[in-house]
């Protein structure tokens, strides 16, 4: 990168995470799935598909043409985030079945399967991150042990949301039919193009950006041990317009750009 003191920081201490933040890291593999909303009276549930029972209710996979898949690298985060507050407001626990994401909805039921062990669990998206372009999510300790990922720190996995079922009488006969989910292609969305312990440099970025006419902001994040400043570009409404805006701070030299939303 052309600009000054980048500081690249991975995390690899009491957590075993692969890394929670980083400043330019090596570019996404996989880009994803451009998905729509679901209208309840066409969404018939495929009886192929594996039902997921979570405190009660039923989920399935939702059809790839609907709804949202993604592969890439998973890591995990544990004890310095533990008890600390998530991005939806919640106190993270690491022994819960939860897990953080770039883009997608709060509170997203999302099915991870392993890639190199066959194994699967679900978890529910109620953070942000992980902040390192090539990773597309954090899970917690209890999500890392059961997918097997602990001792090694990441793995290959693909993901996809999952969509409520709910029972309705149709023609006389019982069907399954999906609830209505939040669009996974509409959220607040911004392309991060740095982080830096530095806030001069930070700043100096976020004015150059600005000269450029782009709208910018400067979020802080103290991890505890390091206080980081996320140099983030506003990207918009719309998933898509968000990633035509990373590909063009990509095609700048950010080559660890990435999209988040807020």
């Amino acid at each position: 990168m052309k600009y000054l003191a980048l500081f690249f920081t991975l995390f690899l201490t009491l957590t075993g995470c692969a890394g929670r933040e980083q400043t330019i890291s090596s570019p996404a593999k996989t880009r994803v799935t451009t998905p729509g909303k679901y209208d309840t009276t066409d969404s018939k549930v495929p009886a192929t598909q594996r039902p997921y029972e979570i405190k009660g209710k039923t989920y399935y996979p939702l059809p790839s043409a609907e709804g949202f898949e993604q592969k890439g690298l998973a890591s995990w985060y544990g004890k310095p985030f533990h008890g600390r507050k998530t991005s939806n407001g919640e106190t993270y626990d690491m022994y819960s079945r939860t897990a953080a994401h770039k883009t997608l909805p709060m509170n997203t039921p999302v099915l991870v399967k392993n890639l190199d062990n066959g194994r699967e669990m679900v978890v529910r998206i109620n953070d942000r991150g992980p902040f390192v372009r090539d990773r597309i999510i954090d899970l917690s300790h209890t999500g890392a042990t059961e997918l097997g990922i602990i001792d090694k720190g990441t793995a290959r996995v693909h993901i996809s949301a999952l969509g409520e079922a709910i029972t309705v009488e149709e023609n006389n006969q019982k069907v399954k039919r999906f609830l209505p989910h939040e669009d996974f292609n509409r959220g607040n969305f911004y392309v991060q193009i740095g982080s830096f312990t530095d806030k001069d440099n930070a700043l100096r970025l976020k004015k150059k950006m600005e000269d450029k006419g782009y709208e910018v902001s400067v979020q802080i994040y103290d991890r505890g041990d390091k206080i980081f400043n996320r140099v983030q570009i506003r990207a918009g409404f719309e998933l898509v317009d968000a990633n035509k805006r990373l590909d063009i701070f990509t095609q700048m030299g950010y080559s660890g750009a990435f999209v988040v939303a807020q």
